[in-house]
Protein backbone atom coordinates (compact mmCIF):
# COMPACT_ATOMS: atom_id res chain seq x y z
CA UNK A 1 0.00 0.00 0.00
CA UNK A 2 3.02 2.44 0.43
CA UNK A 3 5.62 0.89 -1.86
CA UNK A 4 3.44 2.59 -4.70
CA UNK A 5 1.74 5.73 -3.57
CA UNK A 6 0.42 7.10 -7.21
CA UNK A 7 2.62 9.88 -7.87
CA UNK A 8 -0.32 12.74 -7.50
CA UNK A 9 -0.89 11.69 -3.81
CA UNK A 10 2.55 11.72 -2.96
CA UNK A 11 2.94 15.05 -4.90
CA UNK A 12 0.18 16.79 -2.49
CA UNK A 13 1.64 15.01 0.58
CA UNK A 14 4.82 17.23 0.24
CA UNK A 15 3.11 20.34 -0.51
CA UNK A 16 0.91 20.08 2.52
CA UNK A 17 4.27 19.10 4.69
CA UNK A 18 5.85 21.93 3.43
CA UNK A 19 3.03 24.14 4.50
CA UNK A 20 2.51 22.71 7.87
CA UNK A 21 6.00 23.53 8.68
CA UNK A 22 6.66 27.10 7.65
CA UNK A 23 3.11 27.52 9.40
CA UNK A 24 4.87 26.06 12.99
CA UNK A 25 7.44 28.35 12.37
CA UNK A 26 6.27 31.46 11.31
CA UNK A 27 4.10 32.60 13.51
CA UNK A 28 1.23 32.03 11.50
CA UNK A 29 -2.09 32.03 14.10
CA UNK A 30 -3.12 28.38 15.58
CA UNK A 31 -6.36 28.18 13.35
CA UNK A 32 -5.28 29.44 9.88
CA UNK A 33 -2.09 26.77 10.37
CA UNK A 34 -2.59 23.33 9.14
CA UNK A 35 -2.19 21.45 12.33
CA UNK A 36 -2.06 17.92 10.54
CA UNK A 37 -0.80 14.80 11.61
CA UNK A 38 2.82 13.73 11.06
CA UNK A 39 3.49 11.64 8.28
CA UNK A 40 4.34 8.65 10.71
CA UNK A 41 1.27 8.77 12.31
CA UNK A 42 -0.53 9.06 8.70
CA UNK A 43 1.10 5.77 7.89
CA UNK A 44 -0.67 4.14 11.23
CA UNK A 45 -3.77 5.84 10.42
CA UNK A 46 -3.50 4.34 7.07
CA UNK A 47 -2.63 0.59 8.43
CA UNK A 48 -5.62 0.75 11.14
CA UNK A 49 -7.85 1.76 8.45
CA UNK A 50 -6.69 -1.16 6.04
CA UNK A 51 -7.23 -3.62 8.42
CA UNK A 52 -10.78 -2.42 9.74
CA UNK A 53 -13.50 -4.66 9.41
CA UNK A 54 -16.37 -3.76 6.33
CA UNK A 55 -18.73 -0.28 6.62
CA UNK A 56 -18.01 3.25 6.79
CA UNK A 57 -15.27 5.22 6.83
CA UNK A 58 -15.48 8.41 8.74
CA UNK A 59 -13.13 11.41 9.41
CA UNK A 60 -13.77 14.22 11.46
CA UNK A 61 -11.47 17.18 10.91
CA UNK A 62 -10.00 17.38 7.47
CA UNK A 63 -8.31 20.91 7.73
CA UNK A 64 -6.51 20.30 4.22
CA UNK A 65 -6.87 16.96 3.50
CA UNK A 66 -3.47 15.78 4.31
CA UNK A 67 -4.94 12.71 6.81
CA UNK A 68 -7.11 12.11 4.57
CA UNK A 69 -4.94 11.37 1.78
CA UNK A 70 -3.49 8.43 4.14
CA UNK A 71 -6.81 7.59 4.94
CA UNK A 72 -7.88 7.29 1.20
CA UNK A 73 -4.93 4.77 0.10
CA UNK A 74 -6.50 2.09 2.92
CA UNK A 75 -10.29 3.59 1.54
CA UNK A 76 -9.11 2.72 -1.69
CA UNK A 77 -6.82 -0.71 -0.90
CA UNK A 78 -10.38 -2.07 0.19
CA UNK A 79 -12.83 -0.45 -2.55
CA UNK A 80 -14.90 1.78 -0.03
CA UNK A 81 -15.09 5.49 0.58
CA UNK A 82 -14.32 7.78 3.31
CA UNK A 83 -16.55 10.50 4.45
CA UNK A 84 -14.27 13.82 6.07
CA UNK A 85 -15.96 16.45 7.79
CA UNK A 86 -14.65 20.45 8.04
CA UNK A 87 -16.41 23.58 9.60
CA UNK A 88 -13.90 25.87 8.62
CA UNK A 89 -14.67 27.30 5.12
CA UNK A 90 -10.88 28.24 4.24
CA UNK A 91 -9.87 24.73 5.03
CA UNK A 92 -12.55 23.17 3.23
CA UNK A 93 -11.28 24.79 0.46
CA UNK A 94 -8.06 23.93 0.77
CA UNK A 95 -9.48 19.87 1.43
CA UNK A 96 -11.20 20.41 -1.79
CA UNK A 97 -8.45 21.14 -3.79
CA UNK A 98 -5.98 18.43 -2.12
CA UNK A 99 -8.50 15.71 -2.88
CA UNK A 100 -8.72 17.19 -6.91
CA UNK A 101 -4.80 17.34 -7.26
CA UNK A 102 -4.27 14.17 -5.61
CA UNK A 103 -7.17 12.33 -7.34
CA UNK A 104 -9.12 11.00 -5.18
CA UNK A 105 -12.27 12.54 -5.18
CA UNK A 106 -13.74 8.65 -6.06
CA UNK A 107 -12.48 7.45 -2.74
CA UNK A 108 -13.16 10.80 -0.62
CA UNK A 109 -16.59 12.71 0.07
CA UNK A 110 -16.32 16.11 1.73
CA UNK A 111 -19.07 17.44 3.90
CA UNK A 112 -18.81 21.05 5.10
CA UNK A 113 -19.97 21.38 8.75
CA UNK A 114 -20.26 20.50 12.21
CA UNK A 115 -19.70 16.17 11.95
CA UNK A 116 -22.02 16.06 15.24
CA UNK A 117 -24.86 17.19 13.22
CA UNK A 118 -24.41 14.34 10.46
CA UNK A 119 -22.94 11.38 12.56
CA UNK A 120 -26.86 10.60 13.97
CA UNK A 121 -28.06 10.13 10.35
CA UNK A 122 -24.80 7.27 10.21
CA UNK A 123 -25.36 3.73 9.84
CA UNK A 124 -22.15 1.08 10.46
CA UNK A 125 -19.27 3.09 10.99
CA UNK A 126 -16.03 0.59 11.09
CA UNK A 127 -13.11 3.27 10.97
CA UNK A 128 -13.35 6.52 12.22
CA UNK A 129 -10.64 9.23 12.52
CA UNK A 130 -10.87 12.47 15.23
CA UNK A 131 -8.96 15.35 14.78
CA UNK A 132 -10.45 18.29 15.55
CA UNK A 133 -10.61 21.14 18.28
CA UNK A 134 -10.64 19.07 21.03
CA UNK A 135 -13.40 20.82 22.75
CA UNK A 136 -16.07 18.48 20.72
CA UNK A 137 -13.84 15.01 21.26
CA UNK A 138 -16.57 13.73 24.04
CA UNK A 139 -19.40 14.91 21.87
CA UNK A 140 -18.19 12.78 19.30
CA UNK A 141 -16.97 9.71 20.97
CA UNK A 142 -20.48 9.31 22.35
CA UNK A 143 -21.27 9.90 18.62
CA UNK A 144 -19.09 7.17 17.26
CA UNK A 145 -18.68 4.07 19.46
CA UNK A 146 -22.56 3.46 19.62
CA UNK A 147 -21.96 3.32 15.42
CA UNK A 148 -18.69 1.40 15.59
CA UNK A 149 -19.22 -2.57 14.39
CA UNK A 150 -17.47 -4.94 16.34
CA UNK A 151 -14.17 -4.41 15.75
CA UNK A 152 -14.92 -1.19 14.28
CA UNK A 153 -11.78 1.48 14.94
CA UNK A 154 -11.84 4.98 16.46
CA UNK A 155 -8.50 7.03 16.43
CA UNK A 156 -8.25 10.55 18.29
CA UNK A 157 -4.93 12.21 17.61
CA UNK A 158 -3.05 14.43 20.31
CA UNK A 159 -3.88 12.07 23.02
CA UNK A 160 -0.43 13.13 24.60
CA UNK A 161 0.43 16.30 23.35
CA UNK A 162 -3.28 17.65 24.62
CA UNK A 163 -3.56 15.09 27.71
CA UNK A 164 -4.42 17.51 29.72
CA UNK A 165 -7.68 18.87 27.72
CA UNK A 166 -8.52 15.42 26.37
CA UNK A 167 -7.87 13.87 30.19
CA UNK A 168 -12.02 13.25 31.08
CA UNK A 169 -12.26 11.84 27.50
CA UNK A 170 -9.47 9.33 28.18
CA UNK A 171 -10.61 8.05 31.54
CA UNK A 172 -13.54 7.65 30.17
CA UNK A 173 -12.57 5.81 27.06
CA UNK A 174 -10.38 3.69 29.11
CA UNK A 175 -13.18 2.45 31.22
CA UNK A 176 -16.00 2.00 28.61
CA UNK A 177 -17.12 -1.82 28.68
CA UNK A 178 -18.05 -1.41 25.03
CA UNK A 179 -14.19 -0.77 23.50
CA UNK A 180 -11.03 -1.96 24.39
CA UNK A 181 -9.07 1.15 24.10
CA UNK A 182 -5.33 2.43 24.91
CA UNK A 183 -3.17 5.59 23.95
CA UNK A 184 -0.59 4.52 21.48
CA UNK A 185 2.31 6.85 21.72
CA UNK A 186 3.24 7.52 18.57
CA UNK A 187 3.59 11.27 17.64
CA UNK A 188 1.36 13.20 19.48
CA UNK A 189 -0.30 10.34 20.45
CA UNK A 190 -3.31 8.22 19.81
CA UNK A 191 -6.12 6.89 21.71
CA UNK A 192 -7.00 3.71 19.75
CA UNK A 193 -10.32 2.30 20.74
CA UNK A 194 -11.84 -0.80 19.16
CA UNK A 195 -15.46 -1.86 19.59
CA UNK A 196 -15.98 -5.18 21.27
Amino acid sequence: MFHNIPQPIQTRMRFLEEIDARDRLDGTPRMQRLRQVPSQTGKFLALLAAAAPPGQFVEIGASAGYSTLWLALAARHLGRRITTFEVLPEKLALARETYAAAGVEDVVGLVGGDAREHLPRFGEIAFCFLDAEKEVYADCYELVVPRLVPGGLLAADNAINHRQTLQPLLDRSLQDTRVAALVVPIDNGVLLCRKN
